[in-house]
């Protein structure tokens, strides 16, 4: 039996360290995965807002949630992705 696609919502949390450009090459980073992997349905822009704690000395971070239908075995390879790539302070993905 084929897998069905399931409804995804996923937030991330950028480091602002290497300046809006690198901000930006992340995001269009994940959000050509995921549109490769499934169907992207809407990008949500946070923009930069303080962070509850600091992560990394960080203050702040760019939060972003993208919102997607994909096979269920494409969000734990996107998780891994978000885990090993430099720059992603957070990231967290649940199904709706």
């Amino acid at each position: 039996m084929a897998k069905i696609n399931e409804t995804y919502e996923t937030m991330a949390v950028y480091s602002l360290k290497n300046g809006e450009e690198g901000v930006q090459a992340l995001h269009e980073k994940f959000k050509v995965m995921i549109e490769e992997n499934g169907t992207l349905e809407n990008v949500t822009e946070w923009g930069k807002r303080r962070l509850a704690y600091e992560i990394d000395y960080q203050n702040d971070g760019y939060y972003v949630i993208y919102n997607f239908t994909c096979k269920p075995d494409f969000p734990a390879e996107l998780d891994r992705i978000f885990k090993i790539t430099e720059g992603v302070l957070r990231s967290l993905i649940t199904v709706k």
